[in-house]
């Protein structure tokens, strides 16, 4: 059996300390993705979204430990991309107007064949009504600032300036969507050490 550590792989971009913000270039990678607004501490779609794509990643896994490949590993942490039509309006006091991508990472081993599979299983085990909406794609950040955020999600002001701050001095403007990587899980870690990625795409002033 293969034991293949994805966050090893891909260390850059899946550990980051508090002490440093840092200027990263994310490769393409392909992940589950489905789409949502609104605020996520109120949004039942939000909760059956995490739900889905945890399930559908926790099948993928298993199909390919059990393949031919015998590779096993990891299912990534969920991610998500933010936005607001106008992003004079993207703010924590917000988030009713919010967009959101939710998302896991998956490896190359994750074929589309593998994920109509994963998506028949599920659906027969769990006929969750957002699995159709539920997608394998790519996502190519590319250049990005990147710090890390320990603390309550309601408090990432903080995180979110240091990065603002780094651009200005380094002369970069934003250019893609607001991306967070969630490292803890808050229904076993307290708000105080809950762990996450703020990740912000740029380009030259």
């Amino acid at each position: 059996m293969v034991k293949l550590d994805l966050k090893a792989e891909l260390k850059e971009f899946y550990h980051a300390t508090a002490k440093k913000t840092v200027l990263v270039d994310v490769p393409e990678m392909n992940f589950l993705m489905v789409d949502g607004t609104g605020d996520p501490n109120t949004s039942t779609r939000f909760q059956e979204a995490t739900e889905a794509l945890y399930n559908l990643s926790y099948a993928l896994k298993f199909m390919v430990k059990k393949g031919r490949t015998g590779v096993d590993y990891k299912v990534m942490p969920l991610e998500g991309l933010w936005w607001t039509d106008n992003p004079a309006e993207f703010s924590l006091e917000g988030k009713d107007r919010w967009h959101w991508t939710l998302m896991i990472m998956q490896p190359d081993l994750v074929t589309p064949l593998l994920f109509e599979e994963a998506f028949l299983q599920v659906k027969e085990k769990k006929g969750q009504s957002i699995l159709p909406e539920i997608r394998l794609a790519s996502y190519n950040e590319g250049l990005a600032v990147q710090t890390m955020h320990i603390g309550p999600y309601s408090e990432e002001d903080t995180a979110i300036a240091r990065i603002h701050s780094f651009m200005e001095v380094k002369g970069y403007l934003p250019a893609g969507k607001h991306h967070e990587i969630y490292l803890s899980n808050p229904q076993k870690t307290s708000p105080q050490r809950l762990k996450t990625i703020i990740r912000q795409p740029v380009k030259r002033v």
